[in-house]
């Protein structure tokens, strides 16, 4: 799989840039807080260490074709603000999943709405998906919002789906289908 493509996509207000080691400064700094990690399924980086050696798993995971990665950049300050991340792909069925995190920081500021949009875009029209699907904490409601204006719909509700801090979420499932 060609990541270069990924790698440069480019919006109104950021773009996306290879993951690097050389960035774990900047990633650690939301990936090591406690409200941003909360919903997202990545354990809390608590040291720069382990946080450079979570980029360096998404670096192998993106070698062997079964990931893509990029750092979120807005292009106003080139500050790394988030990662976005395409995974699960079914090569069978042509779908696969998307994820993104952001440093609260600029959480509610459409960058997430952008950053959504330019991976469907990119994941229908370059790897030509039929299906794009992402699972989200049912209280984590702006990212099921960044989903929703982006087209996809709500497809189902996994009640306590997950456990977070000793009490269950339900998870929801939203899923956006390429219209031609």
């Amino acid at each position: 799989m060609d990541t270069s493509l990924f790698h440069s996509l480019e919006g109104k207000n950021i773009c996306f840039k290879s993951l690097s080691t050389n960035d774990a400064e900047e990633i650690h700094s939301y990936a090591s807080d406690e409200e941003v990690s909360r919903f997202i399924g990545w354990n809390l980086m608590n040291t720069l260490d382990e946080t450079r050696e979570y980029i360096e798993t998404m670096l192998k995971r993106e070698s062997a074709g079964t990931h893509l990665y990029a750092s979120i950049v807005l292009k106003s300050t080139q500050a790394i603000i988030g990662t976005a991340m395409i995974f699960n792909f079914d090569q069978k069925s042509n779908h696969a999943e998307i994820g993104y995190v952001f440093h609260k920081e600029h959480w509610g500021k459409g960058y997430g709405s952008e950053s959504v949009a330019l991976m469907s875009d990119f994941a229908f029209r370059s790897l030509n998906l039929h299906k794009l699907h992402a699972t989200v904490v049912d209280a984590n409601i702006g990212s099921a919002r960044i989903l929703e204006k982006n087209g996809y719909e709500l497809e189902g509700r996994l009640k306590d789906y997950y456990l977070i801090e000793d009490k269950y979420y339900d998870a929801l499932l939203f899923g956006k289908v390429q219209t031609k």
